[in-house]
């Protein structure tokens, strides 16, 4: 089961990069690997807002839709993401957005594994290098959005 786990500084709000991750269904313009995006629902519990979501996510022969829950609290600014449906055995995520003199630290963590055998494997070879390339998608929005 792989996992990742890192912290950045970066120069901006903790609302701004807040509200970057949170815009799941602009994923597929900047996001590597990401092919669509639908928002299924979305319902507001008060203190936190649940959305439902679909997402293919394509890469070289390899394209699969899966399904999510996406909480979001926008006053603690975090971001929770829980597998619904897909290519995964399971599939968790943390975002938390924290601001700091000079910007926002920005907490992420995933742990995820596929069901197929072949594509576990596969995602054991390449699974630093593709969540380091995602967080530096994420930085890279948020230059174009907010510098």
């Amino acid at each position: 089961m792989p996992t990742h786990s890192e912290t950045r500084t970066l120069p901006y709000s903790a609302q701004q990069m807040y509200d970057l991750v949170a815009d799941v269904s602009n994923y597929p313009k900047f996001l590597p690997w990401t092919a669509a995006a639908r928002i299924r629902t979305t319902d507001d519990k008060g203190d936190h807002v649940v959305v439902l979501a679909d997402l293919v996510v394509s890469f070289k022969v390899f394209r699969e839709r899966f399904g999510s829950r996406v909480v979001l609290w926008p006053d603690k600014k975090v971001i929770e993401t829980e597998y619904l449906d897909g290519p995964f055995r399971h599939l968790i995520s943390k975002w938390t957005f924290k601001d700091v003199d000079g910007g926002v630290d920005v907490s992420f963590f995933v742990d995820f594994e596929f069901r197929n055998p072949i594509l576990r494997g596969a995602a054991g070879m390449f699974f630093n290098e593709a969540m380091q390339r995602v967080v530096i998608a994420f930085e890279r929005r948020a230059a174009e959005l907010y510098s």
